[in-house]
């Protein structure tokens, strides 16, 4: 894996149209890159904590360990969390709640309802008021889950 050390303003600068997340000029900034995973990381003082997918900027789930809030939520039953942490997508049975403000497409992070715990970050296919009405099917494709090799990084 090649490691580049880069300046922190041209990450905050890249971040600004995507979060607010508190980072200074002073905190070491790396990008990590994997070419033959086509895998592009951010790490902020030795925490992989921002990835690409499909060009986007996603925070790692290390990162939503400490703030969950960087992505909109959606809580599964503690029946679907073995799943969850083995990489499968979400289906709507195992959802009990979700972010109101949903689209289609947005990155979301997946909860367990007993503690509130960053499990997984996925790609949503289908809106809240879509959430609402459905009752079966799969609705979140995971893309980050604990256990996979963007976790085992840090």
């Amino acid at each position: 894996m090649k490691k580049t050390r880069i300046k922190a303003k041209d990450l905050i600068q890249g971040l600004k149209d995507y979060y607010s997340f508190g980072l200074s000029k002073k905190d070491k900034v790396e990008v990590w890159e994997d070419r033959d995973k086509n895998l592009k990381i951010y790490v902020v003082n030795d925490e992989p904590s921002f990835f690409f997918h499909n060009e986007r900027l996603v925070p790692t789930l290390r990162l939503l360990q400490k703030d969950s809030s960087l992505l909109k939520e959606v809580v599964v039953d503690m029946g679907a969390v073995k799943f969850v942490v083995s990489g499968a997508d979400i289906m709507r049975p195992g959802i009990v709640s979700f972010a109101d403000n949903i689209l289609v497409d947005d990155f979301v992070v997946i909860l367990d309802v007993g503690n509130k715990k960053p499990l997984a970050i996925g790609i949503i296919g289908n809106s809240s008021s879509e959430l609402n009405v459905i009752e079966k099917g799969k609705v979140v494709k995971s893309i980050h889950f604990i256990g996979d090799d963007l976790w085992k990084l840090g």
